[in-house]
């Protein structure tokens, strides 16, 4: 079954997501040029940067699509609120989206592959970076969420969530504003400032960051581990998605709550989900054991099989897509 289509005004909310929070971005850098922001904007956008971005790495991402732990209903509300303020879509349409990625991984039928819309050469490595990044937003295709995502469909509490993303969307750039407004003692202008910074900017931060793990990590990066996708570790991208730029390792353990699987991998998402656990607020938390990290390593056998030439497409058999199994 075709999976449907966008409507028009759906795109028409893409768009604005994507080019509002730009706007602002160059409205930043005049103010900046200006002089015009103060160290209570930069901590407001640092605070609203880790806590909308944990609601994405920890809660739609590792919680929600991956299931690598299970938490209190107060704590699931939480993170899927949070999320919800990254203007990233709402909850059961992103997790749809990466489950589904997860299943075509860098084939046909993966949304946001960049080995999958290029073309020989340069071009094709820019135009396949251009898809991967933010040209897939504006495809025109929705992703079916009752296939990849029934299981959160039949939650009410999620469901109730993501009904009302477009309240969490303006509540996430409403606090950066009243925040300014009263630390600053009800000074307007200090109202507006943080609501360019800590809501726009923010916004516009965040995009990239999560739209980096898309795009550079299956371009840039190492892989450690005997996979046969295009998924990278990339530690730029990992220090500024929260952990999720440890995307080879995440492929290659797609359930497990910790992405950066060794010594000194910068992934503050696992700690929180950690600190969570240590306050009995979560459980079940998933994460492989060493020797099972081991057994996945490459070598020199599967680099040799990488090098053979493909199977004739008669003799690959037809995989089945799956929603939030071993491959989601």
């Amino acid at each position: 079954m075709a999976n449907p289509g966008t409507s028009s005004l759906e795109r028409r909310i893409t768009v604005t997501a994507v080019v509002l929070p730009f706007v602002g971005f160059l409205a930043a850098l005049w103010l900046l040029w200006g002089g015009a922001v103060t160290g209570l904007d930069l901590g407001i956008m640092a605070v609203m940067y880790i806590l909308v971005g944990f609601g994405v790495t920890i809660g739609f991402h590792r919680l929600f699509t991956h299931r690598s732990f299970e938490a209190k209903p107060w704590l699931r509300a939480l993170l899927a609120v949070l999320g919800s303020m990254s203007i990233q879509g709402a909850v059961i349409h992103w997790v749809a989206d990466h489950r589904k990625h997860h299943t075509f991984t860098d084939e046909e039928g993966d949304p946001h592959s960049p080995h999958t819309h290029g073309a020989p050469g340069w071009r094709g490595v820019v135009k396949g970076l251009w898809h991967s990044h933010m040209g897939w937003l504006f495809d025109g295709e929705r992703t079916s969420a009752s296939r990849f995502a029934p299981d959160l469909k039949k939650d009410p509490l999620i469901r109730k969530i993501d009904s009302l993303f477009p309240v969490w969307a303006l509540l996430g750039l409403a606090i950066p504003f009243l925040l300014g407004f009263a630390l600053s003692g009800g000074d307007l202008i200090a109202g507006v400032t943080a609501f360019v910074w800590a809501g726009l900017v923010r916004v516009f931060l965040l995009h990239h960051a999560t739209w980096s793990v898309n795009s550079i990590c299956h371009m840039y990066g190492e892989q450690p581990f005997a996979i046969k996708d295009q998924s990278r570790n990339n530690w730029m991208v990992a220090f500024v998605s929260l952990g999720e730029g440890w995307h080879h390792s995440h492929h290659a353990f797609p359930t497990s709550a910790r992405h950066g699987l060794q010594r000194l991998q910068f992934d503050p998402s696992f700690a929180l989900i950690s600190g969570f656990e240590r306050m009995g607020w979560a459980w079940n938390v998933k994460s492989p054991k060493p020797e099972q990290v081991e057994a996945k390593r490459r070598t020199d056998a599967f680099e040799q099989e990488l090098a053979e030439p493909p199977a004739p497409v008669a003799e690959v058999e037809t995989r089945e897509p799956v929603g939030a199994g071993d491959r989601a």
